[in-house]
């Protein structure tokens, strides 16, 4: 079969009982390819004609699928395809950030419906489940009744550790230490009665990427995404690799060399962060690249070094993580704008040429297309892929 999703998640089953295993096959197939007749549905997921149709009649029934224009062929009758229905689903997407917390709520295609965001300089425990609790109460109560009943859950997606993030100049322990003992899940249900899943952020932004952007164009390759810290993703077989702790990725602890030649991480060498510590010693304030898109061009004074720096970095971590698995991308993205991460990502690229590359096939340096808002995007698809998709992650964290 020629699609690596169905090879990921194998073929459909005809058997009886297993209904639910083919219809999320069949919406997984929907979600990635996008509408089609069910003639190419059931060539594609290798399940009979009848069987595919009763499955379609009834997710269209529910209000999960819906019918496209139909399409009119050579000969025959025209076909109709079938679509995911925008309002078949929703669901919640919280990323807990170092800097600024978003709330977002997506319907089954990956539509932006609602935001909401809180910007901070540490993260507090009681600010951020009453920023959720508030966002989540307001934005339902907008909805009508039916589309309200069709919110499936939360996704919440949260730096691993928070509570051993270092910042040498505030004094962290007094706020971050309660989230070490902080229970994500029954907090969040607490306060909004949802369902709720969490992973890493840096994974969420990863799965958005793959699920909704132009990861969608590769098979196998390794994301970083730039925030107050840069993390990162691995997709293997058109499938997001979490591991076996759901930690997989964490392509920010990559080893890199300090400016005195001490060992450092790529964590400290090439975050947004370096960027902070640069415009407070020059008694700027840092919280405006995180309310101000444009402040990222009025700065260019301090952005420039910064791009160059974290372009090096980047280059050199590209080619490490491809010694250990032949990529044939690296996808880059972060907290800020389009044309900053292209300026970026054009450089990565001019870098890559200068390295030492013996052993190596040198991957496609390439932009991601989600943004700002991927780490939020990619909570949110979590309880809808939970409920209807077949799961798409690969060495996921029980």
């Amino acid at each position: 079969m020629e699609d690596g999703l169905v090879r990921s998640i194998s073929t459909g089953l005809s058997q009886k009982g297993v209904r639910d295993h083919n219809e999320r096959l069949l919406l997984s197939l929907l979600q990635r390819h996008g509408p089609m007749p069910g003639s190419d549905l059931s060539k594609l997921a290798e399940l009979s004609p009848p069987t595919v149709s009763s499955i379609l009649r009834r997710l269209e029934s529910e209000g999960i699928l819906e019918r496209g224009d139909p399409t009119r062929g050579k000969v025959g009758k025209p076909s109709i395809p079938m679509r995911l229905a925008p309002n078949g689903v929703f669901s919640f997407g919280l990323k807990i950030g170092r800097r600024s917390a978003d709330l977002v709520l997506i319907d089954l295609t990956g539509e932006l419906r609602e935001e909401r965001r809180l910007t901070y300089a540490v993260p507090s425990p009681d600010d951020i489940f009453d920023f959720l609790e508030e966002g989540v109460r307001s934005i339902i109560a907008a909805m009508d009744n039916d589309l309200a009943a069709r919110v499936c859950g939360i996704g919440i997606a949260a730096p691993f550790e928070m509570w051993n993030w270092h910042d040498p100049s505030v004094d962290l322990s007094a706020t971050l230490s309660p989230w070490e003992h902080i229970d994500f899940r029954l907090e969040a249900h607490a306060r909004t009665g949802l369902p709720v899943l969490l992973l890493n952020d840096a994974t969420a932004a990863c799965q958005a990427e793959h699920t909704y952007g132009r990861g969608k164009e590769f098979q196998d390759y390794a994301y970083f995404f730039i925030g107050a810290f840069i993390g990162g993703g691995v997709v293997l077989n058109n499938s997001v690799f979490e591991g076996r702790q759901g930690n997989a990725g964490a392509l920010g602890s990559l080893r890199s060399i300090g400016p005195n030649g001490e060992s450092r991480q790529l964590v400290d060498m090439a975050s947004i962060h370096q960027l902070e510590m640069r415009l407070r010693e020059v008694d700027l304030d840092p919280q405006q690249l995180w309310s101000d898109p444009e402040s990222w061009h009025s700065l260019s004074r301090y952005v420039d070094p910064w791009l160059g720096q974290t372009a090096q970095e980047l280059a050199k971590a590209a080619l490490s993580t491809c010694s250990v698995i032949d990529f044939e991308a690296i996808l880059i993205d972060g907290a800020f704008p389009a044309s900053v991460r292209d300026d970026l990502v054009n450089r990565v690229r001019r870098y890559v040429v200068t390295q030492d590359t013996r052993g190596l096939i040198p991957p496609r340096i390439e932009s991601g297309s989600i943004g700002g808002k991927a780490r939020a995007i990619g909570a949110a698809t979590r309880p809808i892929g939970a409920q209807f998709m077949m799961q798409a992650t690969v060495g996921g964290a029980a």
